[in-house]
């Protein structure tokens, strides 16, 4: 590779695939059961673009999350349509009957006829936060007040001890979850094609040429992911938890005097307290990251990098193929001038394997 500078790109695993993204491109590559490789990518412009004050510290990372959110949706929605349309091939052939000519559908007729709708891709992310505040902030909340109760020793917010089991039962909620999703097959194969993503972009990262040879050397632990931010959010609440609630209680007090419905109105409180805790994980996660050859830097993501392992496996090399396609799709874009960017949207492209896919690539550099 040049010795260009480095550009930020992040992404997610998605069902039989990986989405990518840089500043100006959003990139998805999926394997189809036939070992084609399905590309679709388009032009991307961020919020900050348009709102330039939300490039500002500890706003940039509310933002991040939710178009995070949003893209991983609809990446989700493109991989799954192109699985389900593959699924429902397999069933055809697998039916009784004689003289059967299969008939796959073309991946871009599936991409072009069914996208979701933008008020049911805002309904899921809608849905998505809505079971994450029960799980990870409602959950905990009131089983250590409940747990204060039964035992005989009511808990109050004021108390740092309150939000330091809070933090623990959020932390063991986390674990179980990704404990149980783990024992599914499918999510396996997910957590293989997070692995080759994080493979991918080391490689990127390490200025190396982006193959298979290369990517399968690096590690599926990467200092930026998502579950180690999760990790973070939880350390950074304990603290903002810890210091916000005495203030709170000595301007409120005991709102109704009834426990738990004065519970709820603590956790009302706590929810507008998570956008700037998630500026704040934000923020602390690119300063680990980007000293991460530090002793300090290390110590403190190494909590995140533990739980990746949970979340990561070894990938196979067929997957690393289809993390680096997307990576190589999204710089593509990146290495055009801002006058040859072609505003594309959800371009659909099929290659028969990776290697075509390079030489698509090369042609149209």
């Amino acid at each position: 590779m040049d010795n260009k500078p480095l550009i930020n790109v992040g992404g997610q695993a998605v069902v039989e695939g990986v989405m990518m993204r840089s500043p100006r491109s959003f990139a998805v590559a999926v394997r189809r059961a036939s070992g084609e490789i399905v590309l679709r990518e388009s032009r991307w412009r961020s919020l900050t673009e348009r709102l330039r004050f939300l490039r500002w510290p500890f706003l940039r990372g509310t933002v991040v999350l939710l178009e995070a959110l949003l893209n991983g949706i609809s990446a989700l929605n493109f991989s799954a349509r192109i699985a389900m349309s593959d699924e429902q091939a397999k069933k055809s052939d697998d039916a009784p009957g004689e003289n059967k000519e299969r008939q796959d559908a073309d991946p871009k007729d599936v991409a072009d006829g069914g996208e979701v709708s933008d008020l049911v891709i805002w309904g899921t992310v809608i849905l998505a936060l809505a079971l994450g505040v029960a799980l990870f902030v409602a959950l905990p909340h009131m089983a250590v007040w409940l747990g204060g109760v039964l035992l005989g020793r009511e808990l109050s917010v004021q108390d740092v001890l309150f939000h330091l089991i809070e933090g623990g039962v959020k932390l063991l909620v986390f674990l179980c979850y990704l404990g149980l999703i783990s024992l599914m097959k499918d999510v396996r194969r997910v957590f293989m094609f997070h692995g080759a993503e994080h493979k991918s972009i080391y490689t990127y990262e390490a200025r190396e040429d982006l193959t298979v040879e290369n990517a399968r050397r690096h590690s599926p632990l990467h200092p930026r992911c998502g579950t180690t931010f999760l990790i973070m959010v939880i350390a950074i609440s304990i603290l903002v938890f810890a210091l916000i609630f005495p203030v709170v209680v000595l301007l409120i007090g005991k709102p109704t005097g009834i426990g738990w419905l004065d519970q709820v109105i603590y956790i009302g409180i706590k929810l507008p307290l998570l956008f700037p805790i998630a500026g704040l994980a934000y923020e602390f996660q690119r300063l680990t990251s980007k000293y991460m050859k530090s002793r300090w830097a290390q110590a403190l993501a190494w909590p995140g990098l533990l739980i990746q392992r949970l979340t990561t496996r070894p990938p196979s090399d067929d997957q690393l193929e289809v993390a680096l396609a997307s990576l190589r799709k999204a710089l593509w874009r990146e290495g055009l001038r801002e006058e040859e960017n072609p505003e594309v949207s959800g371009q659909v492209e099929v290659f028969k394997d990776f290697q075509a896919l390079v030489a698509g690539l090369d042609q149209a550099s």
